[in-house]
């Protein structure tokens, strides 16, 4: 990182909504890289009208946004940004092999009409790896589980090399094996100093991976601190179970990131 950089993710009392009504209202918070940050909140609670709108899909109502030190009306890079979606879009009817739809990460980093060079093939294998489907790459991608095309979907991400790679809901409807997988690729990728926003219900599974901890609940984020902090004041938020809050006193408060997407985008009605 270089010295005096600015923040990945940087909101000063950011508001976000639809038709001028605000869902997400005076939010402040920022990532550094290198953060692996859980967002947590119960449905409704403004978490993905925030990602949508820090990628120009909900409307941006009030207060400063910047992305990577460049205000959000004036960015373009969103390479640097990676999504993996929840709602996958690898159906049955479309036949593609895993390494296709991985090499479709690399897309928006080259002319339209320059055919895939060895510099984006080794990109592709070393994204591959990460998430340890090389030995599968040459699978129709239909034929996979649920997790290991979870796996398919962060690898595409990862081709893109983006600074900032967002999960929503990773672990969502993945059984237990799969989840254990996913959490080590997730270290894996965290002890390489990838920069992570994880949007999730079930922390459980992720408990060792995350650096910090946000909850948002009304719109507001009502808690922004360590994984311990969160044991001390947030007992109650797990896979199941409600938003409980915690003793004021007895949580820490920092800035910290809440969601970023690009690429293939949940829909719009999702408003959770």
């Amino acid at each position: 990182m270089r010295v005096n950089a600015p923040p990945l993710i940087s909101l000063h009392s950011a508001s976000f909504g639809y038709a001028e009504r605000r869902v997400v209202d005076g939010v402040t918070l920022s990532q550094g890289p290198g953060e692996v940050i859980a967002l947590l909140g119960p449905n409704g609670s403004g978490k993905t009208t925030l990602v949508k709108g820090l990628l120009g899909l909900s409307e941006h109502l009030g207060g400063e946004v910047a992305l990577f030190g460049t205000p959000l009306e004036q960015f373009h890079d969103k390479p640097r940004i990676g999504y993996v979606p929840q709602r996958h879009s690898l159906s049955a009817s479309v036949r593609a092999t895993v390494r296709e739809i991985v090499e479709i990460g690399r897309l928006p980093l080259r002319p339209w009409w320059r055919p895939a060079n060895a510099t984006d093939s080794a990109v592709v294998d070393e994204a591959l790896d990460a998430v340890g489907l090389r030995d599968r790459e040459r699978e129709d991608v239909a034929a996979l589980s649920g997790g290991q095309q979870r796996r398919v979907l962060i690898a595409r991400a990862l081709a893109a090399q983006p600074d900032v790679l967002v999960m929503d809901e990773p672990t969502a409807g993945v059984d237990i094996a799969n989840q254990r997988i996913l959490a080590q690729v997730l270290a894996t990728l965290a002890a390489r100093g990838t920069s992570m926003l994880i949007v999730t219900h079930e922390l459980a599974a992720l408990r060792d991976v995350v650096t910090r901890i946000v909850c948002m609940d009304g719109g507001h984020v009502d808690f922004d601190g360590s994984p311990a902090d969160y044991q001390l004041g947030h007992r109650g938020h797990e896979p199941g179970g409600g938003h409980h809050h915690g003793s004021p006193g007895s949580v820490g408060r920092s800035d910290g990131l809440a969601a970023i997407v690009t690429d293939t985008l949940p829909s719009r009605e999702a408003q959770s």
